[in-house]
C-alpha cells in the first residue's frame, strides 16, 4: 500500500469512526514530505504508520476468566465462544464494520494491512518458528456494534502453562506494548493463586515492567463463585499478594461477574457484591470508553514529536555530511594530484597523446572518485546508531549527488517543521474545546 493509498484509506474510516482526527491527515502528508525531502523516510514509507489510528484495548487472561463472555456483553451479541475449557487458540482482533453480519478473516489479512497493529507480525514470529502460518496465531472478526466504532479490541486465546508457545508470548509482549489498555482477567473460582502459579508467571512477566503501568488493570471475575461466605475482601486480597509477589505493585485491581448467571441465596451478600461489581465494571467500561480520546490526543501529539525529532537530528546529519564533505574533499585532493601528476609526466613524455592522456586521466578520476565516495558513504554509515539519521546520511552521500552540497535543508523547509508543530498545538487546542463541549455539564437556570 502506498502512502497516498494509505492516505485515502485512514481518510475513509476515520469520516465513519472518527471524524474529529481526518483533518491531521493533511499535517503527516506535509510532514511525510518533509521527511522524504530530507531523507528520513524512503519514498514509499509514511509517518502514519508509526502510531495505531485505532485506540486498541486488549483482553488477556486463562482460558476460563470469562474474557469471552465480558467482550460479548460488551459487544452487545455472542461472537465469541464460552465455556471452562480452552475454546480457542487465536488471537482475535475485533474491529467495526457496516455490515449487520459478522465477518471472520485469516490471520493474513492482519499481517498484511499497515492500518492493523499486527502489521508484518509473521516477521516477529518467524524468528522463532521459521515459516510458520501466520493464521494458526491470528484472525480478524468484523463486528456491527456501536460499542466498538472507533477503537480495536483483541481477545488473547486462554494461557495454558502446558502448551504456552514463545510466539504466543512474542504475540502478548507486541501487544501490551500498542494497547491503550489492557485488560487482564483472573478467574476468582480458583481461591489459591498458588495453584495458577505458573499461569501467572506467563501472564504477568509480560506485563510487570511495562513502562506505562497505570493501563493495565487486573479483573478477578467470577466473584460470586468464590465469596460464598461474605469474604470479597479476603479473596481480593489473595490475588493482589500473589501478584506483588511476582513483582506488580502497580495498577488497578476489580472484582466482578455476570449478573444473570448468578446464584446468590443471601439478600444482604448479593445486593454488596452487585454494588461492587456495578462500580468495578462502571470503572472500567470509563477507561474503555475513554481511551478514544486518549488516541487522538497521541495521534495528534505524534506530528509535534517527529517534528522535533526532525529538528532535533538536523543538526547531528549536518556534522555527518561536513565530515564527509571534508573527507571526500581530501580525497579529491589526493586523487587530482596522483592522477594529474601522472597525466602531466605522460604528456610530457608524449606531447602528440596529451588529449587523449587527460582525458583519461579524467576518466579515471571519474570512476575513483565515485568508488571512494560510496565506501566512504557505507563505512560512515555503519557507524551510525539512529535508523533515521543513517537513512538521510545515505541519501545525501549517494554517488551521483554532488557532495559539496549535501545537507543543505532550506530554511523554508525547516519553518514548515515548526509550523507542523504549531499546528500540532493548535489542533490539540480544538481537541480540547470539542471534548469539553462534548462533556459540559449543562447549566442550572437561574431563578
Amino acid at each position: 500500500m502506498t502512502p497516498k493509498e494509505r492516505y485515502k484509506k485512514l481518510k475513509e474510516h476515520l469520516i465513519e469512526e472518527n471524524p474529529l482526527l481526518v483533518d491531521v491527515i493533511e499535517e503527516y502528508k506535509e510532514l511525510d514530505a518533509v521527511a522524504k525531502k530530507i531523507g528520513f523516510l524512503d519514498q514509499n514509507q509514511t509517518y502514519t504508520e508509526s502510531i495505531s489510528w485505532w485506540p486498541l484495548i486488549s483482553v488477556l487472561g486463562t482460558f476460563s476468566a470469562g474474557k469471552s463472555s465480558f467482550i460479548n456483553e460488551f459487544l452487545g451479541k455472542k461472537i465469541q465462544a464460552t465455556g471452562n475449557q480452552a475454546v480457542d487458540d487465536k488471537f482475535t482482533v475485533i474491529c467495526y464494520s457496516k455490515k449487520d453480519e459478522t465477518t471472520t478473516l485469516p490471520g493474513v489479512a492482519l499481517d498484511a494491512d499497515p492500518r492493523f497493529p499486527f502489521y508484518n507480525i509473521s516477521k516477529e514470529i518467524e524468528k522463532i518458528e521459521p515459516n510458520a502460518n501466520i493464521n494458526r496465531y491470528l484472525q480478524l472478526k468484523a463486528v456491527h456494534s456501536d460499542a466498538i466504532k472507533g477503537k480495536i479490541l483483541i481477545d488473547s486465546p486462554g494461557f495454558d502453562a502446558d502448551t504456552q508457545r514463545d510466539a504466543t508470548l512474542r504475540i502478548t509482549r507486541h501487544i501490551i506494548d500498542l494497547s491503550d489498555l489492557v485488560l487482564i482477567f483472573f478467574d476468582a473460582r480458583h481461591p489459591e493463586p498458588g495453584a495458577m502459579r505458573d499461569t501467572l508467571d506467563h501472564l504477568v512477566e509480560v506485563a510487570k515492567n511495562h513502562a506505562d503501568s497505570d493501563k493495565v488493570l487486573y479483573i478477578l471475575n467470577q466473584i460470586d463463585t468464590c465469596a460464598k461466605e461474605d469474604n470479597l475482601e479476603e479473596i481480593i486480597g489473595a490475588w493482589q499478594r500473589a501478584l506483588s509477589q511476582k513483582g506488580i505493585v502497580s495498577g488497578k485491581f476489580y472484582a466482578i461477574y455476570n449478573e444473570s448467571l448468578a446464584k446468590i441465596e443471601d439478600e444482604n451478600q448479593k445486593e454488596r457484591l452487585k454494588r461492587k461489581k456495578d462500580e468495578d465494571l462502571k470503572e472500567i467500561l470509563e477507561k474503555m470508553e475513554k481511551v478514544l480520546i486518549d488516541r487522538a490526543y497521541r495521534i495528534v501529539k505524534n506530528v509535534e514529536y517527529r517534528s522535533k525529532e526532525i529538528l532535533q537530528l538536523l543538526p547531528k546529519l549536518k556534522e555527518k555530511l561536513q565530515t564527509f564533505k571534508v573527507r571526500m574533499l581530501l580525497v579529491d585532493v589526493f586523487l587530482i594530484f596522483l592522477i594529474g601528476g601522472g597525466a602531466f609526466y605522460l604528456g610530457t613524455l608524449m606531447p602528440s597523446y596529451v588529449p587523449f592522456v587527460y582525458g583519461a586521466g579524467f576518466l579515471l578520476f571519474l570512476g575513483l572518485h565515485f568508488k571512494l565516495k560510496s565506501s566512504l558513504s557505507s563505512m560512515m554509515a555503519k557507524r551510525i546508531d539512529n535508523t533515521y539519521l543513517k537513512k538521510a546520511f545515505v541519501k545525501q552521500t549517494r554517488w551521483y549527488k554532488p557532495y559539496l552540497l549535501a545537507g543543505n535543508v532550506s530554511k523554508k523547509m525547516t519553518q514548515k517543521l515548526e509550523d507542523l508543530i504549531q499546528a500540532s498545538k493548535s489542533f490539540i487546542q480544538k481537541l480540547n474545546d470539542q471534548f469539553i463541549t462534548l462533556h459540559k455539564e449543562p447549566k442550572e437556570p437561574l431563578s
